[in-house]
């Protein structure tokens, strides 16, 4: 029956194993091709050994991992649905941003708008004004030609009555 320390060594070119090991097990230093035939043959349980203590030492270790792994992939997932929720929050903002750029403009274009709107009625009453100031000094025009015309017509009228009429005979 082969000994751990040698299948640990036979395994594992590398591992060390101390002389008294060797000695003990009727190996010596001096003659490395005594029982090499002996060490080479693993028995199955040894294996089976072997794989359950290398399962046990790192099979915790792993299954913490894995569990780990999942909490941090939960985690994930629902950082993932709260940066979606904010990306959605953020562009809404902006879309209130923009609304309310909107609204500021709409504001300004109304200004505008009741400005036109005052200028408009001063420039119809102005309007208005000057068309009744035009008719008034057309009246006065049509008033002053027609008493002209009268002047006129009287002065005509005196004048006839001045001409000279010869007398009649009787």
């Amino acid at each position: 029956m082969v000994t751990q320390a040698m299948t640990l060594t036979h395994l594992w070119p590398g591992a060390p194993v101390s002389p008294s090991v060797l000695l003990s097990q009727g190996l010596s230093d001096t003659s490395p091709d005594e029982g090499l035939i002996e060490d080479l043959t693993i028995e199955d349980k040894a294996v089976e050994q072997l794989a359950e203590g290398l399962l046990s030492h790192y099979l915790p270790d792993l299954q913490r991992s894995k569990q780990a792994l999942q909490e941090l992939t939960q985690n994930q997932v629902v950082l993932l649905d709260t940066l979606e929720q904010e990306i959605s929050k953020f562009k809404e903002c902006h879309s209130m941003l923009d609304i309310n750029a909107l609204f500021t403009e709409a504001k300004h274009y109304h200004a505008k708008l009741v400005n036109i709107r005052k200028e408009m009625l001063m420039l119809h009453e102005k309007t208005s004004k000057l068309k009744k100031r035009a008719l008034k000094l057309q009246q006065k025009r049509q008033k002053e030609e027609l008493e002209r015309e009268q002047q006129r017509e009287k002065e005509f009228e005196r004048e006839k009555q001045l001409t000279a009429k010869p007398a009649k005979r009787t």
